[in-house]
């Protein structure tokens, strides 16, 4: 999808070559709305407009307000996208990017000097129409009363997100993403709620909810002819308790879902201060063959140790070691090594974040046996989920093939 005539981009740069050098790529691309400034706050000044720009194009290394202080002056206020334009190293420009992500910037890549025009041409391909901000700040108020008062009253609920295996592209299963129906505010992320339950002894609460809703379905899905897999999210607060076990076998009995159907997804926030009773629940897991996954391994707590102490099935690799990780030598080598790590282990590994072609191509390379994504499907209302499959599946949606 090219990036619309129309557009609203703004320039940012010192260098006066620079900037008529990029006006003039962006024309030739066929943007005729684009506007310059030479400094920060003359940026800051346009983006707090009446008609703030859908796209900026920001240096880093400027006098006065460099751009990584551009960047946190843009904050949660800006709901566009962002590229960065720079000479720095790769290194410098990856920071930059994560602090883009954690400041919920849309980042559609970088430019290195000397910029080219097909590089600047396939980021402008990139360039999406902001999502309605449907959720509050990061910073939202919500009480542990008003979670606690959530899960009591079925305001949870769960969407999926496909996962397919990479050498056919069929669907092999989905994750459970729970969301908070919130009355006042709509559909609520769990980033905004994963933690005060963590903090405030209610994730274990969240989770069973979230575990019987999705056993429930992945049972009706089963009775309409379709047999899934499902992911859920368990945090190791949720295995402190020796009365898990208990739960999730009883709960797989209940709606008849092979425990090979289950895939607990282990995500240690914060570090095990016990390990007697997690390390008790996660053996007893897997000799009754649930299937055991590390999430968003080269992250947080996800590491080499619990590889070494937990006899995990499967390996999924954080989606900030999987999109665009072909562009940045280092990611590139974190991940390779992880996909490694895993053959070595008898894993099989997962790649989260494929957003684009180039992703799917990337992990083909790479050996990874499975793939979710916003390439392959957005996470959806379970309702859709059936359709989604038969569509997928019967008009032979193909995703690229390996070459």
């Amino acid at each position: 999808m090219a990036a619309p005539t129309q557009l609203r981009i703004l320039v940012l740069d010192d260098e006066p070559f620079m900037v008529k050098l990029l006006v003039h790529m962006l024309e030739r691309q066929g943007c005729v709305n684009v506007v310059a400034a030479s400094d920060g706050a003359a940026a800051l000044a346009m983006v707090r407009g009446a008609a703030p720009p859908d796209l900026i194009l920001c240096d880093l290394n400027m006098p006065e307000m460099d751009g990584i202080e551009f960047i946190r002056m843009l904050g949660h206020a800006y709901a566009g996208s962002l590229i960065l334009v720079s000479g720095e190293d790769r290194r410098l420009l990856l920071t930059a990017e994560k602090l883009a992500g954690a400041h919920h910037i849309r980042l559609l890549g970088h430019l290195t000097k000397p910029v080219l025009p097909d590089q600047l041409e396939t980021l402008l391909g990139r360039w999406r129409p902001a999502p309605p901000r449907r959720a509050p700040a990061a910073s939202a108020p919500y009480t542990a009363e008003e979670l606690g008062l959530a899960i009591e009253r079925g305001q949870l609920l769960n969407h999926y997100q496909p996962q397919v295996r990479v050498a056919s592209g069929r669907v092999m299963g989905v994750e459970a993403l729970v969301r908070w129906d919130h009355p006042r505010d709509g559909l609520v992320g769990p980033q905004y709620f994963i933690t005060l339950a963590e903090e405030h002894g209610l994730i274990d609460a969240l989770t069973r909810t979230v575990l019987t809703a999705a056993l429930a379905q992945v049972r009706r899905w089963s009775d309409a002819g379709l047999d899934l897999r499902v992911s859920v999210n368990v945090s190791m607060l949720n295995l402190d308790s020796l009365d898990f076990f208990d739960f999730i076998t009883g709960e797989s009995q209940k709606f008849g879902v092979a425990p090979e159907n289950i895939v607990l997804e282990v995500t240690e926030t914060r570090l095990m201060q016990d390990p007697r009773a997690p390390l008790e629940v996660i053996a007893r897991l897997r000799l009754r063959r649930f299937r055991l996954a590390i999430d968003d391994f080269g992250t947080g707590h996800a590491s080499f140790a619990q590889l070494r102490d937990i006899p995990f099935d499967e390996l999924k690799i954080d989606r900030g070691f999987v999109h665009a990780a072909w562009t940045d030598a280092t990611t590139h080598a974190i991940h390779d090594a992880s996909v490694g790590i895993a053959r070595k282990l008898g894993l099989e590994v997962l790649a989260e974040g494929v957003e684009d072609e180039d992703d799917w191509r990337y992990i083909q390379r790479s050996g990874c046996d499975l793939a979710q994504g916003y390439f392959i499907a957005r996470p959806m209302a379970a309702a859709a989920v059936l359709a989604w499959v038969g569509e997928h599946h019967a008009a032979r949606r193909a995703l690229p093939a390996a070459t």
